[in-house]
Parts: structure tokens; C-alpha cells; sequence
């Protein structure tokens, strides 16, 4: 292993310790100004959804970008942990048998398998909400208009036009609401998808680098370009895990893309053909890079690290 991606796997661990103690500190059972109190068993099952979690890429990208503009890192690591809790979120609430009825993530009982479904519910919906607890302090950033345009930012990413509309489409694909079978998506529409249900969340996490540094809208163009690019490419790898993968590496039951009848990159190009687009991904993230010059490695590494990720 060369020492340039040897400096980017510890930094990309570095930032998961950080982003992990900060998670441990900020969900806990004592209750902040303004709160009442925090039961027992929601933070319990908060907690179980939230530490001990993956290689937290997203607040990665937060982290690295809000470097390119000498961000403080502890307001950077705030930014990351919101996002953070939106993507556990999403994760708790996908997990439920309403949706894909998983009982593994990261090696580990999903939370309604831990808990139970009522439990799962009110844990995702108490870490959707506490993202923006997070977000609207001023640990932060000091200016309230910053705390705003990331507000506005992560809420739009994760809502109608982000995440969630990105869900229905990929129910809507499956067939969930016709009664038939699972749609037959051509491309561009299952760019679209993933572009919401996966992609936007990590674009999120790169422009809200630049939103925190105070970027010019040039340098903020070229933040979402490689955003929109590393999404694209996470997906497609996630697809190609999830065909290919081992569900002990993975963390959890692989293959069922296939058995939900799932629109995907893979089902319409095949495996050699989704690992060209793949290729052509990560030469388009560094491409956007380029105004940036060396100060960007350790992010084209990133770009790199999701194209060659085996779980």
C-alpha cells in the first residue's frame, strides 16, 4: 500500500473515531436546554442505531472538504455527525419489514430486530430530527446564516426532492403500489433514483464543506460536481456488493436486489458494463477536483476508495 493511500485510510479512520465520540457525547441520556427528557429506551435504541457504525464516508467527505477552506475541524465534525444521524436514520427506517425487512446491519440486529418496530419508528424519527439539533447550534458555525444554509441544504437533500423521494421511486420500481410486478426503468431513470435515494445525502456532504468555508460559487460548482459523481459511483458499487459481496464482509444479507426485483446501473449494464461507468465516475470526480490541485488527494483517494470498497 502506497504511503498516499496509507495517509487516506488513517485519516479516513481518524475521522470515524472522532465522528463516533462526538455520537457517544451528543445521543446520550441527559437532557440539553429546552428538553424535558430523554427516555431510557429511545436513546437506547438511538445508540444501538447510530455507534459502533461503518466506515462514516459521509462525514469524511464533510470533513475533507471544510479542510480545503481551513474549517475548524470540530465544526466540521458537528456537520458530519448531523449528517451522520440522517443517514442512520434512513437506515432504521429501511431496515423495517414495511420496507426492505432486513435483520442485519453491520453485522449487527437491525433496530426493530433489537427492539421492536414501534421502538425502530420513534429512533429514526428522533435521529432525523436531532440532525438539525445539531446543525442549529453554534459549536457548529458562529454566524446563524451559515447554521441556515446548511439547514436548508441537508433538509432539501434528505426530503421530497433527496432521500425520501428517492425511496418512493425505488418502491414505485418494485411494483410496491400497481399491484404488477417491478417496473422495467431504463437508465436515465434509474440515475434519477439513485441520484435522490443515494446520491444526494453525499452531495450534501461535500457542499457543506464549501457552505462552511465560506466557498465562492465556483468552488462550490466543483464541491457538487464531484458530490453528484462519488454518489454515482457509491451506488453502483453498493449494487455490485450487493450481487457479488459476502454478507460476512458486508455486514449484511446480500443478493436481494435481485430477489426485490430492484432498478439498478447493474441490472441494465451487467457487471462489466457498471464497472466501466464505474471507472468513468471516478475520472469524472477527479476532474471536478482539479481547481483544487494537491490539496484535494486525500478526496480523489476517497472517490477512489468507494469505486474499490469491499464492504
Amino acid at each position: 500500500m502506497n504511503a498516499k493511500i496509507s495517509s487516506f485510510a488513517e485519516r479516513l479512520d481518524g475521522i470515524a473515531k472522532d465522528i463516533e465520540d462526538l455520537l457517544d457525547r451528543l445521543v446520550s441520556a441527559s437532557p440539553v436546554e429546552g428538553e424535558i427528557s430523554r427516555p431510557a429506551r429511545l436513546v437506547e435504541a438511538m445508540r444501538h442505531a447510530s455507534l459502533n457504525g461503518g466506515k462514516r464516508f459521509r462525514p469524511f467527505l464533510v470533513v475533507e472538504s471544510a479542510a480545503l477552506f481551513d474549517v475548524p475541524r470540530q465544526r466540521a465534525l458537528m456537520a458530519g455527525a448531523a449528517l451522520e444521524c440522517v443517514h442512520c436514520y434512513s437506515l432504521v427506517h429501511d431496515d423495517l419489514p414495511a420496507m426492505d425487512d432486513d435483520a442485519l446491519r453491520r453485522g449487527r440486529p437491525t433496530t426493530h430486530k433489537a427492539f421492536d418496530e414501534a421502538t425502530a419508528i420513534l429512533a429514526g424519527d428522533g435521529l432525523l430530527t436531532f440532525a438539525f439539533d445539531i446543525l442549529s447550534r453554534p459549536q457548529t458555525h458562529p454566524d446563524a446564516a451559515v447554521r441556515v444554509k446548511l439547514v436548508n441544504a441537508l433538509a432539501r437533500a434528505a426530503g421530497l426532492g433527496g432521500m425520501a423521494g428517492g425511496q418512493m421511486l425505488d418502491l414505485a420500481a418494485e411494483g410496491r403500489f400497481s399491484g404488477g410486478g417491478p417496473q422495467r426503468l431504463g437508465e436515465p431513470e434509474v440515475r434519477t433514483l439513485q441520484a435522490m435515494k443515494t446520491g444526494a445525502l453525499l452531495r450534501f456532504a461535500c457542499e457543506a464543506g464549501g457552505i462552511l468555508g465560506s466557498a465562492t460559487a465556483a468552488q462550490r460548482a466543483a464541491l457538487v460536481r464531484y458530490g453528484l459523481a462519488v454518489g454515482q459511483a457509491f451506488q453502483i458499487a453498493d449494487d455490485l456488493l450487493d450481487l457479488e459481496g459476502d454478507p460476512a464482509l458486508v455486514g449484511k444479507q446480500t443478493g436481494k436486489d435481485a430477489q426485490a426485483g430492484k432498478a439498478t446501473i447493474v441490472g441494465i449494464l451487467g457487471g462489466p458494463g457498471a464497472r466501466a461507468r464505474l471507472s468513468e465516475l471516478i475520472a469524472e470526480a477527479e476532474r471536478a477536483l482539479a481547481p483544487f490541485g494537491t490539496a484535494a488527494a486525500v478526496l480523489i483517494a476517497g472517490a477512489k476508495f468507494v469505486a474499490d470498497r469491499h464492504a
